[in-house]
């Protein structure tokens, strides 16, 4: 079954988004709340599940649980994006209003990705 071209586009944004993890780890460090003590794996591991579900989400036997997998990293990864909104050292330099913008899109990415879940059909 091919699958709807805005899938592919969400898939492309976590590849890119997951290889940046890594080609840039110490912009990503800096977003990590202080309470998480190891930052690298952190930073990896996210990495690695964004390029992993980017790409499952064009494979039709995978999509539901890779959307489903998506909308819980956005909310495990939340806590993040709101200390960068929050903490002067975690702002990357960005504006404060563009920070807090950035909340909601959270919600929005989950919406996105929900939308390629079908209900009808087993999650694997």
């Amino acid at each position: 079954m091919e699958q709807p071209w805005h899938l592919y586009v969400m898939s492309l944004v976590y590849i890119v988004a997951g290889i940046n993890h890594f080609r840039n780890p110490k912009l990503y460090y800096k977003i990590i709340p202080p309470f998480f003590s190891n930052k690298k794996f952190i930073n990896e591991m996210t990495g690695f599940l964004e390029i992993l579900l980017g790409i499952c989400l064009c494979i039709s036997g995978f999509t539901n649980i890779a959307a489903l997998s998506i909308i819980v990293l956005l909310v495990v990864i939340f806590p993040a994006n709101i200390y960068m909104a929050i903490y002067k050292e975690a702002r990357l330099g960005l504006p404060v209003w563009l920070l807090y913008l950035r909340l909601p899109l959270q919600f929005v990415l989950m919406i996105w990705a929900y939308y390629y879940i079908d209900f009808s059909q087993p999650l694997l």
